[in-house]
């Protein structure tokens, strides 16, 4: 047992501590690498590790929790202390962190009303029925118990968000009540609002950003109370999102300035030391004046790279903590490598809506109902119905949707509607027969991670699709989350131009880490070994996805990708370097 105390500065068992950590996120990177990148931050001068906690992949459905694999956190936070590391978690309900709906499960959507981060007694109820599950789980980890976590945090960046003083209050005390023992901090960003809104009594303010560290700790000095002063999120890169012209980097010169004042004036969290992947379809989106999905990798130009490598910023900052602490011998013990595999020929096709049956079962209704209504909490969802009553398809708009949607009407592509475009009434002046099938695929591009917007991220068609002026009835609904690719069957019909399924084998003498490239196909996800590594697009800046080497096998894998714009090629490659715009 142990003591954390915070007063002048950080205290353990007595002794000052100055807190050099970095942020890892467990969930985005495969358990087999955990250890390499722990490592790796000892190795460069780190006393700390700190991670998010996300809600969204511990509970998938309500009632249903899962702590295993990428999600075993007690693993990761046993390897943190066996390497002589401290533990920083943040629990928080919502993480933002570029990560959907900011942690939150989308589940949470499914009730009509449903306020988030808020005093409102169903989002509590949800929160405290979560942390009666989690908090045994991490809590024995605390130093106090013998563990290596020294803080908590209650919330995240909560004055960005909201002032309710009651709604922090009922989050600290469900933490409290459920075992939580060392001392609690706030994070907020640098701005006398911010900390206004999201300062918490009994907890420790600290700041979150990237820059202008004198300036920012003189703010956040006049919050704490004598307290020490803490950046917890130092952004040292930022991410990137689909489109945006090119891989975010930060400056490194400025950046090695600032982590040296830091550990001169106070503690630091370093965010992102590793950003890892948003394997699956959990990136999250940004919506300021347009939808900014977030791409798969999260590399984050992080202190390491997505897989891991050391860079020169990793040397640089390695240098100034240098000279605040002794650094360590660190023996690097995990072998990892990168190879290319080469060229790879398709060796099958198939469609989708061939493949409905396989992949999905069919919700009638009268009237479309978004992916919440129908259970599914991400992926795509299919509206099928029939055109008996309308001459033409000469109008059409989307009431209530979100996010992408491709339209076909009898397997001919017809409109491709994204974001605001959803919303507009649109003029296709598209032939049609009576009884001509209408498809609707739209797809879920990862929910709004932060702000006010993250209250209205129901996805699909959530009221009605207007035809020529009226509301259009009977639709069949097929929530298509892509968690069994295995059951696509490729001896079914392939359609050209609609979305569909291709796949392709190799076979590997050994495991190494590899990057797929998926230039000259148009926009979808892909699978390796049935692991769904992420998805791609073809406006970039992300080039390649990132494959672990742990996602193979020696001898034959397999490779499926899942293709929606009728934009597809013979071949893909797996190269040995990234490509991340």
């Amino acid at each position: 047992m142990g003591s954390v105390e915070i007063k002048d500065t950080f205290y353990v068992d007595g002794k000052p501590l100055k807190i050099i950590s970095g942020a890892f996120h467990y969930f985005r990177t495969v358990p087999e690498y955990w250890q390499d990148r722990l490592e790796k931050l000892k190795a460069m001068g780190c006393n700390t590790v700190e991670t998010y906690i996300p809600w969204n992949l511990h509970e998938p459905e309500p009632g249903t929790f899962c702590f295993e694999g990428m999600l075993d956190v007690e693993r990761f936070i046993r390897l943190a202390q066996e390497l002589g590391l401290y533990v920083i978690i943040r629990p928080s309900p919502y993480i933002c962190a570029e990560w959907e709906f900011g942690g939150l499960p989308a589940w949470l959507l499914r009730e009509d009303g449903m306020r988030l981060r808020v005093s409102y007694p169903p989002f509590l109820r949800r929160v405290e029925a979560y942390y009666k599950v989690l908090m045994p789980r991490i809590t024995p980890w605390q130093y106090t118990e013998g563990g290596p976590v020294i803080l908590m945090q209650v919330e995240n960046e909560y004055g960005y968000y909201a002032n309710d003083r009651a709604y922090l209050e009922a989050i600290r005390r469900l933490m409290v009540e459920n075992g939580v023992t060392v001392p609690l901090v706030t994070s907020d960003g640098p701005y006398p609002e911010s900390f206004n809104g999201g300062k918490l009594e009994g907890a420790l303010p600290t700041g979150n950003f990237g820059s202008r560290t004198k300036e920012r700790f003189a703010v956040l000095e006049k919050y704490t109370d004598g307290g020490p002063l803490m950046c917890t999120e130092f952004w040292v890169g930022w991410f990137d999102h689909w489109g945006n012209g090119g891989h975010m980097r930060g400056n490194l010169e400025e950046s090695v300035k600032d982590l040296d004042q830091m550990l001169e004036m106070g503690h630091v969290n370093i965010y992102m030391f590793e950003g890892g992947t948003n394997f699956g379809f959990m990136n999250g989106a940004n919506y300021y004046d347009a939808l900014t999905p977030d791409v798969t990798s999260y590399d984050y130009d992080g202190v390491l790279t997505e897989d891991g490598q050391i860079t020169e910023k990793y040397r640089r900052y390695r240098e100034v903590i240098g000279k605040y602490r002794e650094l360590p011998d660190v023996k690097f013990t995990t072998d990892i490598r990168r190879q290319a595999y080469g060229t790879l020929n398709v060796q099958a096709r198939t469609g989708l809506f061939s493949n409905l049956e396989n992949l999905s079962s069919c919700r009638e209704s009268i009237f479309p109902q978004s992916m919440e209504r129908l259970g599914q909490n991400y992926g795509y969802i299919l509206y099928r119905s029939s055109l008996d009553t309308e001459e033409g398809l000469h109008k059409i708009r989307l009431w209530e949707a979100n996010d992408r949607a491709n339209i076909w009407v009898e397997d001919r592509p017809v409109l491709t509607l994204y974001d605001r475009e959803l919303l507009e009434e649109h003029e296709p002046e598209y032939p049609t027969r009576k009884g001509d099938r209408l498809d609707i695929l739209v797809e879920n591009m990862g929910r709004v991670n932060f702000g006010p917007r993250m209250e209205h991220q129901r996805k699909g068609i959530d009221q009605c699709v207007q035809i020529n002026g009226h509301m259009h009835n009977r639709w069949q609904q097929y929530p298509l989350p892509l968690d069994h690719v295995e059951r696509v069957d490729f001896e079914r019909p392939y359609v050209e131009g609609t979305p569909s399924f291709h796949r392709f084998t190799f076979e590997a003498e050994e495991t190494a880490d590899t990057f797929l490239d998926f230039g000259g196909w148009g926009k979808g996800c892909a699978f390796v070994n049935g692991f769904h590594i992420g998805r791609f697009w073809e406006i970039g800046p992300q080039k390649r996805l990132y494959i672990p080497a742990p996602l193979l096998k020696k001898g034959l894998n397999e490779i499926i990708l899942f293709e929606t714009e009728g934009k597809t090629q013979e071949t893909i490659s797996l190269t040995d370097e990234p490509d991340i715009g």
